[in-house]
């Protein structure tokens, strides 16, 4: 097994890993609790590149999704109908937009990488919003209109999801060069 790919499995399960920690650090309200996950989602993005951020969510949901409770309401095979699973698909599909839109950057520069942040939670809340309006109503029978799930699965996130992108920008655009220089991150040319 060569350097890269050995560095690039050690990475992608430590973003797994902390993207399962970050499950369990969370503030309950009904339906979808406020967890740390997305600020470890958008740095596997940011870190990782489009490719490996991809495969460290993706990992996080393998995981789950074969017994192991490592989501925030546990794991398992039919975690796929709780209402928050749209949103764990989410992450992956953040993770892979923000690595896209970032991984080539030649200058790390706080509206380039937000904007890319912000893009990627954009593509989560699309699979949240979707799974949460689907299962409410056709799995729950609980009747919700686009306007409530929007109002539960997406308003009460708005200040908290900005916390998180703006941390992981900040801190990002001043490590990135670093760990870049280093040779301790995977690039697109390896």
């Amino acid at each position: 097994m060569n350097k890269t790919r050995t560095k690039g499995l050690i990475l992608i399960s430590l973003f797994a890993a902390l993207t399962a920690i970050g499950a369990f650090i969370k503030i309950p309200i009904p339906y979808v609790p406020i967890t740390l996950q997305l600020l470890f989602c958008v740095y596997s993005g940011i870190l990782l590149g489009a490719r490996w951020g991809l495969y460290s969510q993706l990992l996080y949901l393998a995981i789950g999704l074969i017994g192991i409770p490592i989501f925030t309401n546990g794991g398992g095979p039919s975690y796929v109908l709780q209402p928050t699973f749209g949103y764990l698909v989410g992450f992956a599909l953040c993770s892979y937009i923000v690595g896209r839109l970032t991984e080539n950057l030649r200058e790390c520069k706080f509206h380039k990488v937000f904007g890319a942040v912000l893009v990627g939670i954009i593509g989560l809340y699309i699979c949240g919003l979707t799974h949460l309006y689907t299962i409410l109503n056709f799995y729950l029978h609980k009747p919700a209109s686009i306007q409530a799930v929007i109002g539960t699965g997406l308003i009460p996130f708005i200040p908290t999801d900005l916390i998180s992108a703006v941390i992981a920008t900040l801190s990002s655009i001043h490590i990135l060069p670093i760990l870049r220089r280093s040779g301790l991150l995977i690039t697109t040319e390896q």
